[in-house]
């Protein structure tokens, strides 16, 4: 009872609020909520073999971008994540919008949820974990808490995010869904490559998935050279041309 009534509080100022926009002509509209629209086809193949380097290799291939904040985190280090982005913004303590987000998802998704970072709320459980995995969707991201852990992690569905918390939330704000969202310093946009390990999660352009793979490739084979000259005795000041940075040691 308390749920509804809060609910259609909200509701009625959301109303007041639109009112008193429809008034002024000059005030902007909000943007239309749609449905996600056709992403850029991936390689399976491609993003399997992507997916087999580390988030850290794949992030400096991709010339240091998309790096989640570090906050965000596996329920378990064995956890390993990697799909197509459903970009779902969540508001928090309401998780309407994720409901949305299992009914719109495509085989192969990963909800990648803004809900503010908080910790105040926990929008996704074992329930929603169920509903998401039947639907075919391959883990969820979320900028906020999570409940359910023990039975998450039992369940081994990847889920990546900044803390835990048992209170509930409400069902009011449909949010958005397909549509990008910031988290942290990285915009998501629907349709990237979302890869998640034990290190974090890094989000990729589907457009430069081939140039990244390539790139992550060389970095491995250097990093090996690197491995290999220090293990003669080299230092890593000399390897990689740090000693005119640094004043001259006795």
């Amino acid at each position: 009872m308390a749920s509804a009534q809060l609910c259609r509080a909200i509701r009625w100022q959301r109303h007041l609020r639109a009112s008193h926009r429809s008034m002024s002509p000059s005030a902007p509209r909000p943007e239309p909520m749609r449905e996600a629209a056709d992403p850029v086809q991936i390689s399976p193949d491609l993003l399997e073999e992507v997916a087999g380097f580390g988030t850290a290799t794949l992030h400096e291939a991709a010339g240091r971008i998309g790096a989640l904040p570090g906050a965000i985190a596996p329920l378990d280090r064995a956890m390993r994540l990697r799909g197509r982005v459903l970009p779902v913004f969540s508001p928090a303590g309401d998780n309407l919008a994720v409901h949305r987000a299992i009914a719109l998802a495509r085989h192969g998704d990963v909800l990648v949820v803004s809900g503010g970072g908080t910790l105040s709320h926990g929008p996704f459980g074992d329930i929603l974990a169920l509903a998401a995995r039947m639907r075919g969707i391959a883990g969820l991201v979320m900028d906020g808490a999570v409940r359910d852990s023990d039975s998450l992690i039992a369940m081994d569905f990847p889920v990546f995010a900044r803390g835990c918390s048992i209170q509930g939330t409400v069902k009011c704000n449909p949010g958005t869904v397909g549509m990008p969202i910031q988290i942290g310093d990285v915009t998501v946009h629907p349709g990237d490559v979302v890869i998640g390990d034990a290190d974090g999660v890094v989000v990729l352009p589907p457009e430069r998935l081939t140039e990244i793979h390539a790139a992550a490739l060389d970095r491995l084979a250097a990093e090996a050279d690197m491995r290999a000259r220090i293990a003669k005795g080299e230092l890593t000041l000399d390897l990689l041309g740090l000693r005119g940075m640094i004043p001259a040691d006795r």
